[in-house]
């Protein structure tokens, strides 16, 4: 129910309560209503991941963990990176008091009901829905953000990222009579395909394996709740890259991504922050659309299973249209997304040249990446002023009197919902 209009039926019920109390002269009631909050849970797309500005993160031994050191082990809580930038914060949400961010970068459906360290590679915090019961014990729950499905026991979205960027970096640093190999084994030089990426039943696994952990968020949404109204929005996934490139980067030295060893084009499309093969970029989107799909058919199916609940899909596929990485010559200034950026060792300092490397150097690059994690976690992820935009999505998908909403940037870079 709208907040506006639990306000007007709570000012009813207070004339009537108040004409009864009049009349048989009742004690007014001592205990005073919750601040209202807004609840973000999932994964990096809502964590913040990329927008920097990190805050400490509790741990499931109650301690507050800042950031540890690059050398550090990716499993500290810290590591959630719960930015101060993401979209919960940067949003207007007219109503609401508090806001708690308990979405972790790199968190699957699993994590939800279970402590995210169980799993491996998962980070040392509670389940999020521990967390969200401790919320709920001080606050009137009115807003839940909820971004899940593109980490899954199938695929995740940073090995996805990983693949398509190391392919192209081999390609472009080896003849085909060469291999490319890192710590994580050898990697092909051929762009990636549909499969690659996503089969279809992988993403039907992951569609049930997130419908069962969003109904778990549900159930104890309705349990916890104080007063029981809140609108919950099911934000799905924006992709960092184009349809296609600009034509500013299809060739550099008169090659192109299309034969072997192409690096002043590697270099190039790395600086740029778009380190892939072209016809790695139609799979992308389509894989893109699955995550969609998924969050989209999570929310259906439990609207049917929730039919009093406030329930509204948010389509932010759109929203960084114009302004992703290599759009334009400038990228990456001005786009929305953060691009690839690698570290030679654990040092804290970012590459942003492959100029002049030579491929010994380059897979020691890759291997920090491999070793340390944290070191390139944040590539392909909204940036601070991407998290903006998707601030402004989510303040539209709070308001609007529609179950289902799309958000899209148009040319000159306003933002609509609709």
């Amino acid at each position: 129910m709208p907040r506006f209009r639990r306000t007007a039926l709570a000012a009813a019920l207070t004339i009537v309560t108040a004409a009864l109390s009049t009349a048989v002269a009742l004690p007014a009631p001592a205990t005073a209503a919750l601040p209202t909050a807004a609840v973000a849970l999932g994964d990096s797309f809502i964590s913040g991941e990329g927008a920097g500005a990190y805050t400490p993160v509790v741990d499931t031994n109650g301690v507050a963990q800042g950031f540890p050191g690059w050398t550090a082990p990716n499993n500290n809580a810290y590591f959630c990176h719960r930015s101060a930038n993401a979209s919960l914060n940067q949003a207007n949400l007219p109503g609401i008091q508090n806001r708690f961010n308990l979405a972790c970068s790199g968190g699957q459906p699993r994590d939800i009901a279970t402590a995210s360290a169980a799993r491996e590679k998962g980070r040392t915090v509670a389940a999020q829905l521990d967390q969200l019961r401790a919320v709920a014990q001080t606050q009137d729950i009115d807003l839940v953000l909820i971004g899940l499905g593109s980490n899954n026991s199938s695929f995740t979205f940073g090995s996805v990222a990983e693949k398509c960027a190391n392919r192209f970096i081999a390609d472009a640093w080896t003849g085909w009579w060469e291999f490319w190999a890192y710590l994580g084994g050898p990697v092909e030089q051929k762009p990636c395909s549909d499969a690659d990426l996503a089969t279809a039943a992988q993403i039907s696994a992951a569609t049930a394996e997130t419908t069962a952990a969003v109904r778990q968020i549900l159930t104890t949404l309705d349990q916890v709740d104080a007063d029981g109204q809140h609108r919950v929005v099911f934000q799905d996934y924006t992709n960092p890259l184009p349809l296609d490139l600009n034509p500013a980067y299809y060739e550099e030295d008169g090659r192109d991504d299309t034969r072997d060893k192409f690096r002043d084009l590697g270099a190039e499309r790395y600086a740029a922050g778009c380190p892939i093969h072209r016809a790695s970029l139609a799979p992308g989107h389509r894989f893109s659309q699955g995550l969609g799909g998924i969050v989209k058919s999570t929310r259906d199916t439990l609207a049917a299973e929730f039919p009093a609940d406030d329930l509204v899909y948010l389509n932010v596929q759109r929203a960084f249209d114009g302004a992703r990485l290599c759009e334009s010559t400038s990228s990456p200034a001005g786009a929305l997304a953060t691009p690839i950026r690698l570290q030679d060792g654990a040092t804290g300092t970012f590459v942003t040249s492959l100029a002049g490397k030579d491929k010994i150097a380059i897979q020691r690059i890759a291997n920090t990446c491999v070793s340390y994690f944290q070191t390139c976690q944040e590539s392909w992820h909204p940036n601070a002023t991407g998290h903006q935009v998707l601030g402004q999505c989510l303040a539209g998908a709070a308001a609007t009197a529609s179950r289902a909403v799309s958000c899209v940037r148009a040319g000159d870079g306003t933002i609509s919902v609709s």
